[in-house]
Order: C-alpha cells, then structure tokens, then sequence
C-alpha cells in the first residue's frame, strides 16, 4: 500500500461478517515490505464459485487454473498473494500455485480443484515456494481477520482500502454481500479490474451465479480503464457460501432472483469505481456517459475511447473544456458516428449540438464543474437508442512517477 492516500478515497465501510467465510492473513515476504502480504479466506464446505478473468494472452498460472477450475462450481479457500503476479513464469510459476493449492487442500480435506488462488505484483519473477509454504502455514494458524485487514493485505500500489457491502430479501430471507477489491493501475475493462472477491452467504446455484456475476461484470468492471492496460492477473470471484438459508436461487424464475442479482451488480459497481479513484496519480473522477448510439455495445466502445484518450484526460486534468478532444476521441473509436449529428457537454451544460457549437455557448459554467473532483462528459451521437457509462480518472504527473519507480 503506498502512503500517499489518493484525494478521492473514500472511508472503509463497516462489512458484515459472512457466515460461512473466514479470512485470515500472514506475511509471506515476498517483498521487502513489513507487512502481511497473503491473506487466506477458508469457505464452508459446499460454497459455490463464479469467476470472470483477464483476456490477456499473457496471463498468469493462477488465472489459467482459475478459470478451468471455476468451472467446477465450488470453492473451498482463496489464497491472494501480494508483491509477485507470478506471471510470465513458465513451469516454475504453475508448480509453486500447485504448490499453494495442494497445501491447502490437503490442510481442508477436499480436491485441489478448490482452492483459488490469485497473485498481484512485479510481473517476470516466480512465486518463491518457500515463502509461500510457510507463509500458507502461518495463514492456517492466524487469528481471524477483519475485512478490512485482508483488503489491506491484498494491496500493492493502492493508496486506501476499498470494500463494499448490500443485501437483498429473498423471501424472508435477508442474504449479505461483503467485498473487497484492490487496483490502482494497469487497469482496463476487459473481463474484470485487478484482484475483487464477493463473498455472499446467499444459497445460488454455481450456473446461477456466474450468469449475475457475468451480467454485472459487463456494466461495471468491464465499464472502467485508468490507462488502457489489461493486467496479466485481473480475477473477479464470487463465492456464495449458503449458509443463510434461504431457497437455492437457481434461474431468475427463483423468487428473489431479481434481488440478489441486483445487490450483486450494486456490490461490483461500487468495487469498480473504488478503483477508479485510486487510479494512479488521480485527482478528478471522470463519468463519460454516451447515448443516441446503434446499440448499447457500440456506446460501451465509443466511451471507452474518450475515457482512454490521453489528450481528454490530461484536459480534464489541467480542468480545460476542451471538446474538440472529445470530437477526436469519437471519431477514432471505430463505431457508427456522424459529425453532423455529434453533441458534446460537460456537467450538464451542452458545449456543442447537432456537430456545431452552440452560438449561446457559456463556457463558465463549465469551467466551474472541470474544477470538481468528480467530472462528467456527455455525448449524444444522434443514431439510435444505444448508451452506456464507462468512468475513468485524470491522467497527471503522479502517473508517471509511480510506474517510473514501480520495481524499486
């Protein structure tokens, strides 16, 4: 965790304990740090998984056996590891999350198949495995932890902890969410953000909960980029322990269906944009909300392109009503657009409308919004019905000089 706090960071929230999960964590030492850097969360037997992963053809170990072994439907334990991704370490890399795995696994009684385990750090260095059995078997015998602790323990360069909490009434049921997340940079929306777990004492088919996680994953992990750059090791899994007993959810036909899936996707839109705000060197939360285009799919890219252009978010930075750059950002994104139909405002306030600017155009007020912290674009492309919001942050000088000093 880096000292500097990020100006948009926000207070831990009070997360309710899951019935059914248990998080414990340790120091494993794989890096110079004195602090915990592994932490544990032991899952009741039965507890059913869902995970969505990087598309990054570089990925790590830990995410390859992730995903095939998600596909299984349960958990038993997750295991994070801080300071090492693992990637990009051949067969020295699989064995010491095999490792991990079996350790575990054999410490809990069930197939290795159910442990997960994920990893954040340097890429290029394989994880120690000596360091990390010990740092298993220290895990095994901790205290419990808050999850706040395990939230902090998981961070590499973020500058807060970040969780979100909901629940929902599934009959006369009250079914609870607690989350944690970690990201800062090298984040991108191409299936998940950096390192988040859902935990969830809610009774959900494995088949129920991947489609609501996949679902949610789409509006608001897959909505987020600090700097365009997918991670090797971007992991999102849910886990839903049963243990409070409601009617196993299995379809949206189940009653409380509705419910769950929407505290899941609130859940992962507040994890989503925790992270944004602790995207590097940040200083202003950007919404680019884009409507009027040929389908929801095409303003997701269009938003994209404006939230990942340089030239915008230095604007935004240097708080410049520059929409010309904005028109740029559009015209590049490879998606239906017509100039002469383009309309571009900031906060509300429309700059320019039908691919020209307003003659009556005040800029003042929006001069007074870039000098917020949280900023809004709007774009209406004039062409369908299609819209969706993506967010981003501020691209400035802290930026560089965390990733200019990041291996040392």
């Amino acid at each position: 965790m880096s000292d500097a706090v990020s100006p948009l960071a926000t207070p831990f929230p009070a997360l309710p304990a899951i019935a059914g999960a248990t998080p414990r964590i340790a120091r494993a030492g794989y890096k110079d740090w004195g602090r915990c850097d592994l932490t544990y969360v032991e899952l009741v037997e039965g507890t059913a998984v869902a995970g969505v992963f990087t598309r990054n053809v570089c990925c790590s170990s830990e995410v390859e056996l992730g995903r095939q072994n998600v596909q299984q439907g349960k958990a038993r334990a997750l295991v994070v590891n801080a300071g090492n991704s693992n990637a990009f370490t051949g067969y020295r890399g699989r064995e010491a999350v095999e490792q991990i795995m079996s350790q575990v696994a054999a410490h809990l009684g069930c197939e290795k198949e159910q442990v997960f385990v994920s990893s954040t750090g340097v890429i290029g260095v394989p994880l120690p495995k000596d360091k990390a059995r010990a740092g298993i078997e220290a895990a095994l015998q901790a205290e419990v932890c808050s999850w706040e602790d395990a939230a902090r323990t998981i961070g590499t360069t973020d500058t807060f902890t970040k969780g979100a909490a909901a629940s929902a009434m599934i009959g006369d049921t009250r079914v609870t969410f607690s989350a944690i997340i970690k990201g800062s940079g090298m984040i991108a929306p191409d299936m998940a953000t950096m390192l988040g777990y859902i935990f969830t004492d809610a009774a959900v088919s494995p088949a129920f909960l991947q489609e609501c996680l996949s679902a949610a994953n789409r509006r608001t992990f897959s909505c987020i980029t600090v700097d365009s750059d997918t991670s090797t090791s971007d992991t999102v899994l849910a886990f839903a322990t049963g243990k409070a007993g409601n009617a196993e959810l299995i379809s949206f036909d189940s009653p409380g269906a509705d419910a769950f899936a929407a505290a899941l996707e609130q859940v992962c839109r507040e994890l989503s944009h925790l992270v944004v705000k602790d995207g590097e060197g940040a200083q202003k939360f950007i919404a680019v909300s884009v409507t009027g285009a040929v389908s929801d799919e095409s303003a997701r890219k269009v938003g994209l392109a404006i939230a990942n252009s340089p030239l915008v978010k230095t604007a935004i930075a240097g708080e410049d009503a520059n929409w010309g750059r904005v028109v740029m950002a559009v015209g590049k994104a490879g998606e239906p657009a017509d100039r002469d139909r383009l309309s571009i405002g900031f906060g509300g306030t429309w700059a320019a409308r039908d691919g020209q600017p307003l003659a009556d155009y005040d800029e003042a007020p929006v001069a007074a919004h870039l000098k917020g912290s949280e900023i809004s674009i709007e774009v209406d492309l004039g062409l369908g019905e299609g819209s969706a919001t993506v967010w981003t942050c501020d691209l400035t000088h802290g930026y560089i000089s965390i990733n200019a000093d990041y291996r040392s």
